[in-house]
């Protein structure tokens, strides 16, 4: 019996400063957004395109996300997709596709030159937010 798969791994820009807060048990939580070029066949030559994509990251590891990268910074990203699903305010169904990050990899220096310290927390893979 085959088993399903849900792993993704993308490299890309964040498109807006990480946001780091704390859920109602305490754990640390950093939201962030990221860009991941494309591009496709058109006529003769190839078009480039974004994709974006919201990421979730638990932990010491979103701690660090927020401490030290900032729109812009280049960033590789490990978890899986989780879709969430809400009814809105007027009454209208709602859902989003998100990765929830088990790990984040700085690929761009920090402000100061320095690289920061990679993260040796073990992933969490069965956290979700929702």
């Amino acid at each position: 019996m085959a088993q399903d798969v849900n792993n993704v791994t993308l490299i890309g820009r964040l498109t807006r400063d990480p946001e780091l807060r704390t859920t109602t048990t305490g754990k640390s939580l950093c939201e962030a957004s990221i860009a991941v070029n494309g591009s496709v066949k058109k006529g003769e030559g190839w078009e480039d395109y974004p994709n974006f994509f919201n990421v979730t990251v638990f932990g010491r590891q979103g701690e660090a996300l927020a401490k030290h990268a900032s729109k812009g910074h280049r960033i590789g990203v490990v978890g899986k997709l989780v879709q969430r699903r809400w009814d809105a305010q007027d009454g209208t169904k709602r859902e989003r596709v998100q990765v929830s990050a088990s790990a984040v990899q700085f690929l761009q220096s920090s402000a100061n030159g320095r690289q920061p310290a990679p993260d040796t927390t073990p992933p969490v893979d069965d956290e979700v937010p929702f």
